[in-house]
């Protein structure tokens, strides 16, 4: 990798030492009041992307503002670039290793599962999973079943967790059914 400007460099440098808030907001993203940001991945326009109050976006999101796509026209139309903002709304919480891609709005109240490319835009409300992203359930319903597993330790230390983790006693667990298998 060559780093052409010392602009350049510090940014590098500001990257690997700065908080991912810290560093996503001196480079321009705007985000919201009670936010949690793990990802570093703002891509090249980070300047394009809106976080709105109270998100957590999880380690390897990745913003994507342009579109690359355009690389097989550059012979025809030397010019031509793609962009699209990228705003996510108040209280949602965007999974690990998930990629939203321009022009892509996350509404209010939203769960973004992880690994999920979301190519469209989201209402308020909706819990979405998949490559490409599709509606899974609504939060509300999505509270209703899960409230039934809740461990009850998310203010406890760390050693106190764990031993009421692998008690004999707890029974809150989450278990999957297994997947379906056509023959």
């Amino acid at each position: 990798m060559q780093i052409n400007t010392s602009k350049e460099m510090i940014r590098i440098l500001l990257r690997l030492i700065l908080p991912a808030k810290t560093y996503a907001r001196f480079i321009g993203v705007k985000i919201g009041v009670g936010c949690r940001v793990v990802s570093k991945n703002f891509g090249s326009e980070p300047y394009l992307v809106e976080i709105g109050n109270h998100v957590h976006v999880t380690k390897g999101v990745s913003f994507v503002t342009h579109d690359g796509s355009v690389w097989v026209l550059r012979n025809e139309i030397p010019d031509l670039d793609i962009f699209g903002k990228i705003r996510v709304k108040d209280n949602t919480y965007i999974g690990n290793n998930s990629v939203i891609l321009p022009g892509v709005t996350i509404g209010s109240n939203c769960i973004v599962g992880a690994n999920s490319v979301v190519t469209k835009s989201i209402p308020d409300n909706c819990v979405i999973a998949g490559s490409p992203a599709k509606f899974i359930t609504n939060t509300k319903d999505f509270k209703d079943r899960i409230v039934k597993y809740n461990a009850k330790t998310k203010k406890m230390k760390e050693a106190e967790k764990k031993k009421v983790l692998l008690s004999n006693e707890f029974s809150f667990f989450i278990e999957k059914e297994y997947l379906k298998i056509e023959k």
